[in-house]
């Protein structure tokens, strides 16, 4: 099957896909969603699902965009069987909810779209579109949500539309497009489909509930179904036969689809009936022409842009949701400078007052300055969920690479987490008088940031695992735990039993804590640092008060290389996690 991939050739081609199912089916556990169904939709025309609810008009439609698989039954592209990875990559597919970044104008939004699934004339692209879906007076609005003003919900729909037909797919798939729209919003984006269906011999398909009688007459074929039976798939004026035969009378104020919903359990076909039926469609001359597609083999799966371009193109984006959240923004800076005022006044001078258990005084700062670095990471939690809503459907589509998303979002995050860290360490280290040098301060600066940057990377993780916030944090704040506590602050390697031994070589606060106790007390500095003294003798030195904690100077910088380890460690986990989600095909 002779399928386009490339983006940047996709505009110029012109190729017309016909759909058609084969005795489909389709069960979930012990139920029966969809139940032999032969379903045709053809280009130049809108194909409308429509049905009462749960009777399985999703899961068609699903099946159809190759993101389900059927339990049986086949789907033909073009009388040649469908590869699902190849189909999403040529069609559209928008779904009923719209995903997209609140924070980016309609322009922002479609042009990034285009830049990475067609590169060679993206603006072009986009400034058409705007003009094609009627959103080129709102170009320059932000999208908006629920807190932020922005556009309507029927502009939202189009900005939906208009991503999934940025790169002019062939074919494209609509899950509910007028839900949650007013009479008025809901039939121009249906006209919309329908001047692009009839303009540029498109193959819609979409579902639809209750449509108005305006909407109806701009449909070519309905399928009705009711419990996974297929009861209707034709023009609607068949439909009006078929209730006729049946011997249901339509009342003047309702439209046909609507009261064949409402009867929907009710209406049979006898044999006799469906005879009538194929008569009236040889009559109208409605039977498909199979369009024929002589080129059967399958293409590489290839994208429009090189890996560097998409980390450019994906970090530009990022940062701009990055930093016109006000709110995360300001305040992660505002909560690094007071929280590390304040550990500096509650621990201020801590290290030149000579008071009994001292250094168990400053391990427990080094302790809550790890705690509320690694803590404060779960804030960017709901950033990524919502990057991975979108990215999701932009990867199943094909329009970039899983691992230049990670790459991208790490990049952006660096200097934002190296600020972050500086504020910190410059607020709370020259208070709590630590070691007093240029060097000292740098290295707690590396380790501040490390640590931000590692549990940024396990947050990265944990959202690609979860779907939802309070799962996320409570993933995260029980590995946190259960990292804290086999730190070594609280109880000694030696001192945990063997079989959770390996939970503390494991522990990201182990690795920074030795570090900035290995700085503070390491070094010829440390051996000159008296601890504990008795009548003006130095009993323990910063030196010896490692070896008591088992800390070795050598491990200092080895507990750097660690921790970009787990960053890395982390990272590729979650690529792994992504591909393996965006790569199965719901069953």
């Amino acid at each position: 099957m002779n399928l386009p991939i490339n983006g940047s050739s996709i505009l110029n081609i012109n190729t017309h896909y016909k759909i058609k199912t084969k005795n489909l089916y389709y069960n979930a556990k012990t139920n029966s969603i969809l139940t032999n169904v032969n379903f045709e939709a053809n280009p130049y025309q809108i194909t409308a699902i429509s049905g009462p609810s749960g009777a399985g008009k999703t899961t068609l439609l699903e099946i159809l965009a190759g993101v389900v698989i059927p339990s049986s039954g086949q789907v033909f592209i073009n009388d040649t069987q469908m590869d699902p990875p190849h189909f999403r990559k040529i069609s559209g597919y928008v779904t009923q909810d719209d995903a997209l970044f609140p924070l980016l104008t309609v322009r922002e939004t479609l042009l990034y779209r285009a830049m990475l699934k067609v590169p060679k004339r993206a603006v072009e692209r986009v400034d058409d579109l705007l003009k094609e879906m009627g959103l080129d007076h709102i170009g320059d609005v932000r999208i908006g949500d629920e807190s932020r003003r922005g556009i309507s919900g029927g502009e939202k729909r189009r900005v939906s539309i208009g991503l999934d037909f940025v790169h002019d797919p062939d074919v494209l798939f609509l899950d509910e497009p007028t839900s949650g729209l007013d009479s008025g919003s809901a039939f121009h984006v249906v006209d919309m489909l329908k001047s692009m269906a009839r303009n540029n011999g498109k193959t819609i398909v979409l579902t639809i509930h209750q449509p108005g009688f305006r909407i109806l007459e701009i449909l070519d074929r309905v399928a009705l179904i009711s419990k996974g039976v297929l009861l209707h798939h034709g023009p609607l004026f068949l439909l009006e036969e078929q209730l006729k035969l049946s011997g249901h009378c339509i009342p003047p104020q309702v439209n046909v689809l609507e009261f064949a919903i409402d009867l929907a359990q009710n209406i049979q076909i006898d044999i006799e009936e469906a005879a009538v039926i194929r008569e009236i469609k040889q009559e109208f001359n409605l039977s498909d022409q199979v369009m024929n597609n002589d080129d059967h083999h399958h293409h590489h799966i290839t994208y429009p842009n090189p890996i560097y371009k998409e980390v450019l193109i994906l970090s530009q984006r990022f940062s701009k949701n990055l930093y016109r959240n006000k709110q995360l923004f300001l305040g992660k800076i505002l909560q690094a400078i007071i929280a590390g005022i304040l550990l500096g006044t509650i621990f201020m001078n801590m290290s030149k007052k000579p008071k009994k258990f001292k250094q168990q005084a400053e391990l427990g700062f080094f302790a809550f300055s790890l705690t509320f670095l690694m803590s404060s990471a779960a804030e960017v939690l709901p950033v990524f969920l919502e990057e991975k809503r979108i990215l999701m459907r932009e990867t199943s589509r094909g329009a970039y690479r899983v691992f230049s998303y990670v790459i991208s979002s790490i990049l952006v995050f660096l200097p934002f987490l190296l600020i972050v860290a500086f504020l910190f360490s410059l607020s709370v280290y020259w208070l709590v008088g630590l070691r007093g040098t240029l060097d000292g301060f740098l290295y707690f600066w590396l380790i501040a940031w490390m640590v931000t940057v590692t549990s940024n990377s396990v947050v990265a993780c944990a959202s690609s695992i979860v779907s939802d916030f309070v799962t996320g944090y409570t993933l995260i704040a029980s590995l946190m735990g259960s990292f804290f506590l086999f730190s070594g602050y609280f109880i000694s390697k030696e001192d945990v039993p063997i079989y959770w031994r390996f939970v503390h070589y494991l522990s990201l606060f182990k690795y920074p804590f030795e570090g900035i106790v290995i700085n503070e007390f390491g070094g010829t500095a440390g051996e000159m640092k008296c601890l504990q003294s008795v009548e003006g003798t130095c009993l323990v030195n910063g030196r010896e008060f490692l070896k008591q904690l088992g800390f070795h100077e050598s491990s200092k910088w080895i507990n750097v290389i660690v921790m970009f380890v787990f960053i890395i460690g982390y990272r590729l986990l979650s690529v792994i996690i992504l591909c393996y989600i965006n790569s199965r095909t719901r069953r």
